[in-house]
């Protein structure tokens, strides 16, 4: 029955995670609110809201793997966040000939598909360096 139970922690953990991550990175978000957009077909915005989904779960996941509590793999997601948001920041920042929320907000895929990259490429980079 343990194994079920942990398995049950870890899911409930990562729902908290995600939708926390996603919270802060909505807050981060000026121009835009995140869920109106997708509401209103802006598929820029939703590519990049996939990346952050996928890039904290991969970095929840590799957390999972080499963690050996709940509270370990807690904190060790929680700082992928952060280091998730900081890759964010950074994007936005080496991006000097346009503003990547802007593109979102305008629903340019091209930059959508670009971030999602981002966040998706470093989440393995950020989870492979947990050990």
């Amino acid at each position: 029955m343990e194994p079920f139970l942990a398995t049950l922690g870890y899911f409930v953990m990562a729902i908290v995670i995600v939708v926390l991550g996603l919270v802060i990175f909505e807050w981060l978000t000026r121009q835009y609110k995140d869920w109106e957009e997708v509401k209103q077909g802006n598929q820029a915005v939703a590519m990049s809201i996939a990346g952050k989904i996928i890039g904290i779960c991969i970095v929840l996941s590799f957390a999972i793997y080499h963690s050996f509590t709940v509270w370990d793999t807690l904190i060790w997601g929680a700082y992928g966040v952060v280091l998730q948001m900081i890759a964010y920041l950074l994007f936005e920042l080496f991006t000097r000939k346009f503003s990547v929320e802007t593109k979102l907000k305008e629903n340019n895929t091209a930059v959508g598909i670009i971030t999602m990259g981002v966040s998706i490429g470093l989440a393995f980079v950020i989870g492979a360096s947990i050990t």
